[in-house]
């Protein structure tokens, strides 16, 4: 029996709502390793909106790779982590791209009650694409059938 997702089950659990834990090489140090929000469509790319002088971005210039792990919180715990090359959109973040982050994360009132607050820090803000090229995941559910409805 193996607890590896299909492509369609990896894909749609990515695309869920999760907190990211982003990592990204750092020399002479272990990975920089921080929570992000992202977005991912199935076929497309992870992206992850950051200010664009953060460590973080600098990071993802820098060495030009990252992975993303995205995981459950509850039991039966499922996660699949992504790694692949890292691309920068050149252009200012579309406050549409940005709105609907916030709204993903935080609902459609708080979301745009924490824009109105980092309104300043949306100017400075990028994009960073991430192509997943090599997928690891792991879904324990497998490993008892079909589990009964919460």
């Amino acid at each position: 029996m193996t607890l590896a997702m299909t492509p369609d089950e990896r894909e749609a659990f990515l695309a869920g709502v999760h907190v990211g834990v982003l990592a990204v090489e750092e020399a002479g140090r272990g990975p920089l390793t921080v929570p992000v929000w992202y977005a991912y469509e199935p076929g497309g790319t992870v992206n992850v909106i950051t200010d664009g002088e953060s460590l973080k971005a600098r990071r993802l210039r820098d060495a030009g790779r990252c992975s993303l792990c995205a995981q459950s919180e509850e039991p039966p715990y499922r996660y699949v982590s992504v790694e692949g090359p890292v691309t920068e959109d050149e252009h200012t973040v579309d406050p549409d791209e940005r709105r609907a982050m916030a709204h993903r994360y935080l609902g459609a009132e708080i979301g745009d009650l924490y824009l109105s607050a980092t309104e300043d820090e949306g100017a400075r803000s990028v994009v960073f694409r991430v192509s997943p090229e090599h997928w690891r995941t792991t879904d324990f559910a497998k490993q008892f059938g079909e589990l009964p409805p919460p």
